[in-house]
């Protein structure tokens, strides 16, 4: 009853998260997109209330004409809307799914003793929280003393995205060297969606209701609130594919159990920040056709680097493998959970016809992906990968 219960929170947090992240990444993509587009109105009555841009679309059947204030229009409307409910939930229901999938089961998902011998499960868990919090510190420290010009006015993003650049690559190397792979690569982008989420809960929105509060009370509204908080939601914006595909990718043994996994996510996240970089500026009018082949390269190479070797003459003449010689290993590597009535995810590899039922499966799970047995938790060897391969070639 309790893996039972388990699979259903797995299942619902995961649908919840998935829900609350497209409604997150969605509403950040859209108001990119909306600044990107807005023009100087041309309106004496649009100037006159302080329009600063605006848009004119068409969806739905109906028509749109969005505006966006310098600071604020004058008289501030009693019901406004607020965009941070999609942040909130989207790090609370992944936190939640991170806690049920790999904390508490840490000497599981979290930990492989292959790449580092923990003394105890509850040390593999403080270390994987204090990735969180050192990252969302790292990258705050950044902004607050790199992300200002000589007058003090918000500016060089550049020199912040480096530290932060920097900063990845070697969170990415370190976590590749403490943790299971598909826990590493999770890992890292929970960390940047921390950063994400608390750029909305300690800036964007404070900041937002530090003018409203300013406006309601007669004063000139601080315009530093509103320069904090833009300089953060891009760097919301460039942080969001990162963060995509280090979510997807732990999601696949070719890639998590890589020798070198952690160059393998740096260049997969480093691909989605030159796409967003593409689509960001193609909003502005500019076509930047060369972070789309940047992107495309960078792709590209490590689908090369990646690609499996030739399997050796030798060993492709090597006599066949036998059934048994599979069964052997399936036994010893495989059945804690693919045996009897409660085999996860209906796939039963006790017995000859079950194996042959699911050899399609095993090569693509176990060979291809190499994502099977989970996080290699029942050490399953190389040569044995190897003969299964084998034998789920064989005619």
């Amino acid at each position: 009853m309790d893996i039972y219960l388990l699979d259903w929170a797995n299942l619902l947090l995961r649908w919840l998260h998935v829900i609350t992240v497209i409604a997150w990444i969605g509403a950040s993509f859209y108001f990119v997109w909306l600044d990107n587009h807005l023009v100087k109105p041309t309106a004496d009555d649009l100037k006159a209330k302080g329009v600063d841009g605006e848009l004119w679309a068409v969806h739905g059947g109906g028509f749109y004409n969005p505006q966006k204030y310098l600071v604020a229009p004058a008289n501030l409307p009693k019901d406004l809307h607020w965009f941070y409910w999609e942040s909130y939930w989207t790090w609370m229901s992944g936190f939640a799914l991170f806690v049920v999938l790999y904390l508490f089961n840490a000497s599981q998902m979290l930990i492989d003793t292959r790449v580092h011998a923990w003394g105890a499960p509850w040390q593999a868990v403080l270390a994987a929280l204090g990735f969180l919090v050192v990252g969302t510190a790292v990258y705050d420290i950044a902004c607050r003393t790199l992300g200002r010009t000589r007058d003090g006015a918000i500016g060089h993003d550049g020199r912040v995205m480096a530290v932060v650049a920097v900063f990845v690559v070697a969170a990415t190397w370190l976590a590749c060297q403490l943790f299971a792979g598909r826990a590493a690569f999770l890992l890292i982008g929970a960390t940047l969606a921390t950063m994400m989420t608390a750029n909305v809960a300690h800036w964007i929105i404070p900041g937002q209701k530090k003018v409203i509060a300013q406006m309601r009370a007669g004063q000139k509204p601080d315009p530093i609130h509103g320069q904090r908080g833009k300089q953060r939601s891009v760097h919301n914006t460039y942080f969001g594919l990162p963060v995509l595909i280090a979510m997807l990718s732990n999601h696949y043994g070719m890639l998590h159990q890589h020798p070198h996994n952690w160059v393998v996510l740096c260049v997969l996240m480093a691909a989605g920040v030159a796409i967003r970089v593409f689509f960001v500026k193609r909003h502005k009018g500019v076509n930047s056709w060369g972070a789309v082949v940047l992107a495309l390269a960078l792709l590209a190479g490590l689908i090369v680097w990646m690609s499996p070797r030739p399997q050796p003459a030798a060993a492709a003449a090597a006599e066949p493998v036998t059934l048994a010689q599979v069964q052997a290993i399936a036994a010893q590597r495989c059945l804690a959970c693919h045996a009897g009535e409660a085999a996860q995810k209906g796939v039963r590899l006790d017995s000859a016809e079950g194996l042959a039922a699911h050899k399609a499966q095993i090569h693509q799970q176990v060979v291809v992906q190499r994502a099977m047995p989970l996080n290699n938790a029942t050490g399953l060897t190389e040569d044995e990968r190897a003969l299964i391969g084998r034998w789920t070639l064989q005619p």
